[in-house]
């Protein structure tokens, strides 16, 4: 004779309680795989052919690579750096959420954590902002930035001025 306790339909507490336990953590790492891989799968579909090549960029230049062409690179400025996060055109890409920072230098943006309507004419032709009144957390912030691009995603150059013609 068992000695165990059985429910009404036969089965002991510990079992149902295990399999309850083994759905519920199936189910949960299901749902983590999809959030984590929704944005490689998103990538893997449509890779650029190649790196672009390591060079210095002009703002007016990366802002040609503002994730609107679903096959061509996205770019994003970030500390003198410009980062290929076309990896992410999930989340950079037109109409994702960090979409405002593709196509340009997002420095400031990224270090003050805050959002624009997206990048003007007058940005464009403005010089490198040299972010001198940034507190020390906003500099600390978009040093997080740049170090999460540098492991994330493939830098592509350093941001420069434009060059000036001879006269």
């Amino acid at each position: 004779m068992s000695s165990a306790i059985t429910t009404k339909g036969g089965n002991s507490p510990n079992i149902t309680r295990t399999v309850l336990i083994c759905l519920a953590l199936y189910g949960t790492y299901k749902a983590i795989r999809f959030l984590w891989s929704k944005d490689s799968a998103n990538s893997l579909k449509k890779r650029p052919a190649q790196r672009l090549p390591y060079k210095n960029w002009t703002k007016r230049e990366i802002s040609r690579f503002d994730g609107t062409d679903p096959e061509g690179p996205i770019l994003i400025a970030a500390g003198g750096k410009v980062f290929d996060v076309s990896a992410g055109r999930g989340f950079y890409g037109a109409g994702g959420p960090y979409g405002v920072f593709a196509g340009r230098d997002a420095s400031r943006l990224l270090a003050t954590q805050s959002f624009d309507e997206g990048i003007t004419e007058e940005e464009l032709d403005s010089p490198i902002d040299k972010l001198d009144d940034l507190s020390q957390d906003d500099e600390e912030s978009l040093a997080s930035y740049v170090g999460l691009f540098s492991v994330k995603y493939h830098c592509v150059g350093d941001l420069v001025e434009p060059e000036q013609p001879e006269q």
